[in-house]
C-alpha cells in the first residue's frame, strides 16, 4: 500500500535542493562559466598555486557530477509529489505537467542564450518522457535505471555511429580549434554574438554531451527515476523512518565507487597511446567514471539525510530550504551574475582569476542568495520565476503576497 503523504512542504526536500544548486554554482564559478572544456590559457591562468590545484581538486571529486544528480534526482521526486497530489484529489496532472515542461523549455532556451551550460532544456526534454512512469512498475523502473547507469546509451551511439558523433561537434578536446574559437569569442564578443552562437552552436555541442557518448541525458533521466521511486515510497516524506538504513546507502555508495574505479582504470589503461572518443575501452573508462559518481552521489545524499535528523545540523541545514523554494530564480541569477563577471560583454574577468578566489565568489553569492530568498519569502509565496511559472502552468494569477 502506498504511503500517506502530508500536504505540507517538506523541508528537508527544500534544503536538499538548496543544498545541491549550492554545489552547482561552485563548480560554474571555479569554470568561469565556460560551459565547455577549459583551454590550455585558461589552465595556467587559473592554477598558480597549490590551494588553486586544491580547490579544482576538491570539485572535480566532490562537486562536479554529484550536485546535477541531487538536483535531478529532486526534480524526478518533484514530478511524483505533484502527479500524486492530483491524483489523491481525482485529477490526472500528465498533460498539465507536459505544459508545465513546455514553458520550462521555454525558460531554458533565454537560460541558454546566457550559457550554454543550461540544464533546464535537458530536464524539459527528458522530463516529457518521465509523465508515462508515474504508473510503471518499481521493478521495470529499477531495471531501467540500472541499464542507463552502466552507459548503454554510449554504447548504443557508438555502435549506431562508428565514430560515437551524433551533432558533429568537436568541442570536447581542450586544444580543439573549437575550443580556443569559443573561449575567445567569450573574451571578446557582444551580448548578442555570445548568445547567438550558445543558441546554435552550442545547442548542438550541448545535445552531443547529453545524448552522445558522454551520455549525461541517459544519467540525468536515471537520477529522474530514482526520484520518483523515493517519492512513491515517501523515503524522505517520512526520513526519520528510513535513518536506520543510511549505512547500507554509504556501503552501496561505497561499493559503486570501487568498481567504478576499477573499470575507469581498465578501459583507460587499454585505450592505447593516441586518445579517441571513438574507442570501446575509452567508453568502458566513461562508464566506470559514472559509476563513481554515482557512488559518491549516494553518499553525499546519506550524509545529507543523516546529518539533518541531528537537531543541532538540522537548525543548520534548514537554512537552504528557502534557497531551494527559489531554486529556479536563483539558478537563473546565478548565471547572469556569473556570465557578468566572467564574459567580455560584462566585466571581462575570463580566465584572470585564480580558483580559489572564484571558489570564494562562488560561497558569496551562495550566502547572498540564502538570505536574500529567506527575506524573499518571509513576504512572499514563491520566488518570481516559481510564480510565474506556476500562474502559466494553472492559466491563474497565483497571490503573489502573503497576507498580512
Amino acid at each position: 500500500m502506498q504511503p500517506q503523504v502530508k500536504k505540507k512542504r517538506i523541508h528537508i526536500i527544500d534544503a536538499l535542493r538548496g543544498f545541491s544548486l549550492a554545489g552547482i554554482v561552485l563548480v560554474h564559478m571555479v569554470e568561469n562559466y565556460i560551459g565547455g572544456p577549459a583551454t590550455e590559457a585558461f589552465n595556467e591562468a587559473t592554477r598558480i598555486g597549490v590551494l588553486d590545484y586544491i580547490v579544482e581538486g576538491f570539485n572535480q571529486i566532490v562537486l562536479r557530477g554529484k550536485f546535477f544528480a541531487l538536483f535531478s534526482f529532486l526534480f524526478g521526486l518533484s514530478f511524483f509529489i505533484q502527479m500524486d497530489s492530483a491524483h489523491s484529489k481525482g485529477r490526472n496532472y500528465g498533460i498539465r505537467f507536459l505544459w508545465r515542461i513546455i514553458l520550462l523549455l521555454l525558460i531554458g532556451l533565454v537560460h541558454h542564450f546566457f550559457y550554454r551550460g543550461d540544464i533546464l532544456t535537458v530536464y524539459a526534454l527528458a522530463g516529457i518522457f518521465l509523465i508515462p512512469f508515474y504508473k510503471i512498475s518499481t521493478k521495470t523502473i529499477l531495471v531501467l535505471t540500472g541499464i542507463l547507469f552502466i552507459g548503454i546509451g554510449r554504447f548504443l551511439i557508438l555502435a549506431i555511429t562508428g565514430d560515437g558523433n551524433i551533432f558533429g561537434s568537436d568541442m570536447f578536446m581542450p586544444d580543439s580549434p573549437a575550443t580556443d574559437a569559443y573561449y575567445e569569442l567569450l573574451k571578446t564578443a557582444s551580448f548578442t554574438e555570445v548568445g547567438w552562437d550558445n543558441s546554435t552552436a552550442g545547442q548542438l555541442m550541448k545535445m552531443e554531451f547529453q545524448f552522445g557518448i558522454f551520455s549525461r541525458g541517459y544519467l540525468t533521466f536515471g537520477f529522474f527515476l530514482l526520484g520518483l521511486l523515493v517519492g512513491r515510497f515517501g523515503i524522505l516524506h517520512r526520513y526519520k523512518d528510513y535513518v536506520r538504513y543510511l549505512p547500507n546507502l554509504f556501503w552501496t555508495g561505497g561499493i559503486l565507487f570501487v568498481v567504478g574505479a576499477g573499470i575507469a582504470i581498465a578501459g583507460f589503461s587499454q585505450m592505447g597511446t593516441e586518445f579517441s572518443f571513438a574507442n570501446g575501452w575509452v567508453m568502458l573508462g566513461l562508464t566506470g567514471m559514472d559509476i563513481i559518481n554515482i557512488g559518491l552521489t549516494a553518499v553525499i545524499l546519506g550524509l545529507f539525510v543523516w546529518l539533518y535528523n541531528k537537531a543541532n545540523w538540522e537548525k543548520r541545514l534548514v537554512k537552504f530550504a528557502p534557497y531551494g523554494r527559489m531554486a529556479l530564480t536563483n539558478y537563473v541569477t546565478q548565471t547572469v551574475i556569473g556570465t557578468f563577471i566572467f564574459y567580455g560583454w560584462g566585466m571581462g574577468y575570463l580566465g584572470t582569476i585564480p580558483h580559489r578566489y572564484t571558489f570564494l565568489m562562488g560561497l558569496a553569492i551562495i550566502v547572498i542568495q540564502m538570505i536574500l530568498s529567506a527575506w524573499w519569502l518571509g513576504k512572499f509565496q514563491y520566488g518570481p520565476l516559481e510564480w510565474l511559472w506556476r500562474s502559466a502552468t494553472h492559466f491563474t494569477w497565483f497571490p503573489l503576497k502573503k497576507k498580512e
